[in-house]
């Protein structure tokens, strides 16, 4: 193969993650990388409660994975519609109360619309500056992740980058996601919504803190591995999540808070504390419970880990609840 003939990244991550064959359409997540949702039931019990807050009684679920988020909701609050929006074949577990849609019907609502770490597996353009200091796109070898730079970035892409993740002047070696489709993405899930508040959980970055070499990485079989679209491994990058907010903004999303994970969970209730120690003598199996719950907080509040994610929440036809809504921008 000639190295030209190879695609651009987000050409071989479209294919090894969404292809006939891809990572989405014959593996299960969950035995790949470790999120929220398999941290334990504490993470669907603070949905549900913004599900209260937000007075609705609708859930859907993009990037549902194998269903987990949407099977603890179904067992912790019965009471709830629940959807789940996801490419691959519905698992043979997922209770049958549960929808399974491959992607988002239009006129959705009253609901609450969560994106766990769906943002950052959409694909996204890698550039690359050249000792000349010219942006360049970067082409890969999906059998072996050898790469190659190819032609200057131009048109919407250099637009975007300027915008969003400037390069002037940057050394050469220096990285930058083109984070347009991801964009274009979010502004899709606000312009089918009828009424609802939008949440996105991704690990993220700002205009004023972009990774100097990207942050373009693989998982598989729980480990990091090198990254190589061909189809065998998890493919992310984190995500511009201040693009993405003027982009749902744009679109017709009002308000805008963007927090951290640690945060808004606290606000919804999710407490690391130890439980009382006399608990352990009046009540054993009691005690036992608690410290698990609170093993579970722990994991889901860790700044230095799952804590660390990033919460973008907008609204449609209604307004963020007040419970997150005094967390800021």
């Amino acid at each position: 193969m000639r190295l030209m003939a190879w695609p651009t990244w987000r050409q071989a991550m479209e294919h090894a993650l969404y292809g006939p064959e891809g990572f989405f359409r014959r593996e299960r997540p969950a035995d790949h990388f470790r999120t929220s949702v398999h941290a334990g039931e504490l993470f669907a019990t603070a949905i549900g409660r913004l599900a209260d807050q937000s007075g609705v009684r609708t859930v859907v679920d993009i990037g549902a994975g194998s269903g987990e988020l949407l099977a603890a909701l179904a067992k912790d609050k019965p009471e709830l519609d629940l959807l789940a929006v996801e490419l691959a074949a519905r698992p043979s577990g997922v209770p049958p109360a549960i929808g399974w849609l491959p992607e988002l019907p239009v006129g959705i609502g009253p609901a609450l619309v969560i994106a766990n770490e769906w943002l950052d597996n959409i694909p996204v353009e890698v550039i690359e500056v050249d000792g000349d200091g010219r942006p360049r796109i970067v082409h890969v070898d999906p059998a072996t992740g050898a790469e190659t730079l190819g032609d200057p970035v131009g048109g919407g892409d250099a637009e975007w980058l300027a915008t969003w993740w400037p390069l002037d002047g940057a050394e050469p070696g220096f990285r930058a996601e083109v984070g347009r489709a991801r964009d274009s993405a979010w502004a899709g899930v606000v312009t089918k919504v009828r009424r609802a508040v939008l949440v996105a959980i991704d690990y993220s970055h700002t205009r004023d803190d972009r990774p100097p070499y990207g942050s373009l990485a693989a998982y598989q079989d729980g480990r990091s591995v090198r990254p190589v679209p061909d189809g065998t491994r998890d493919l992310t990058a984190h995500v511009a999540l201040d693009s993405c907010a003027a982009a749902g903004e744009a679109a017709g999303a009002t308000g805008t808070v963007l927090t951290t994970q640690e945060h808004a969970l606290r606000r919804l209730g999710i407490d690391a504390g130890l439980p009382p120690r006399e608990l352990a003598t009046s009540d054993p199996p009691a005690y036992v419970e608690a410290l698990s719950r609170t093993s579970q907080a722990a994991e889901l509040v860790d700044r230095a880990g799952l804590g660390g994610f990033t919460w973008l929440v907008q609204a449609v036809g209604t307004q963020i609840p007040a419970v997150l809504s005094s967390l800021g921008r």
